[in-house]
């Protein structure tokens, strides 16, 4: 888990604040055959999968919420997000945390890659034509070329639609309630 080491030591270095540290720096992870990558300033740290409490009527993807050291955070399984199959849950499977909307919602992945850095000369625009129907193509917003590979650039903005922003606000409240009373 290489990508967790480097995120963890970009996290501790007095110098991760400098927006020049984090630039063209992308955590990328794996879900069903392609490779997506988070711009590195959205992400605050990775965590094991731990016990998630579902939320009724809520959209499938949606898989509820955990406590993160006493905070409230949803939950989305990014396979089911991106209408992929559903894979069952194993050792490899974690929870990127991200910032996204000045709100803290967890994504699900099947497993994490690498940190990688990618020049903006190397990021395309993603493709107008074919596959229209894929849903994951709406989240991305380039295609980053790391050697002969390509990585799926996501804005997490696009992850989250105004049924899931309440989900994450009601989630915001309740940790917002919580440190009131203290």
């Amino acid at each position: 888990m290489d990508g967790i080491n480097e995120l963890n030591r970009l996290s501790s270095d007095p110098n991760s604040d400098d927006e020049s540290s984090e630039k063209g720096k992308y955590m990328t992870f794996k879900s069903g055959n392609e490779y997506f990558g988070l711009a590195i300033q959205y992400v605050n740290e990775i965590i094991q999968m731990q016990e998630i409490t579902a939320i009724p009527e809520t959209e499938d993807y949606i898989k509820g919420l955990i406590n993160l050291r006493g905070k409230v955070v949803p939950v989305i399984d990014v396979r089911l997000r991106f209408k992929q199959e559903p894979q069952e849950y194993n050792d490899r499977t974690c929870i990127i945390v991200i910032n996204v909307k000045s709100s803290v919602v967890g994504l699900i992945v099947e497993k994490i890659a690498e940190v990688v850095e990618i020049d903006e000369d190397n990021i395309l625009p993603p493709p107008k034509i074919g596959h229209a129907e894929r849903a994951q193509n709406k989240y991305v917003y380039g295609i980053g070329k790391v050697g002969n590979s390509v990585k799926l650039l996501l804005d997490p903005d696009k992850l989250l639609n105004d049924e899931d922003l309440t989900v994450v606000e009601q989630a915001n409240d309740i940790n917002m309630d919580e440190e009131g009373e203290v």
